[in-house]
């Protein structure tokens, strides 16, 4: 009885410890997504002034894998917004865990700010 309240312990620990560790992994890359999201943004809107504002972030996994002990492929997934010279666009930023860059998906919208 006490050798399984103790695994259960160490399982619910590191589950908590587990979700710290994503949200951490998340904000770290956070600024790596924000600039790569500004760079395209200043590329396409044809402004050098361009800023980006993190919009949301969250941690996500693919699909399920095959084989038992699997694990699938984390990744950070960023709505960034830039805005600047009279325009903004919204670009989705993923992030791979443990890779090497960020990469700006397609713009959501690009559409003249309101003045």
């Amino acid at each position: 009885m006490n050798r399984s309240v103790g695994l259960a312990v160490v399982a619910i620990g590191a589950t908590l410890l587990g979700c710290q560790s994503q949200q951490q992994m998340v904000d770290q890359m956070t600024p790596d997504a924000q600039l790569v999201a500004q760079r395209r943004g200043a590329f396409e809107m044809n402004c050098p002034s361009a800023t980006a504002t993190v919009l949301s972030k969250e941690m996500m996994q693919t699909g399920m894998g095959p084989a038992i002990g699997w694990q699938p492929a984390q990744r950070a997934e960023y709505t960034v917004g830039v805005s600047g010279c009279g325009k903004q666009v919204t670009y989705l930023v993923v992030c791979a865990v443990g890779g090497t860059g960020c990469v700006a998906a397609g713009a959501r919208n690009n559409l003249p700010q309101q003045q």
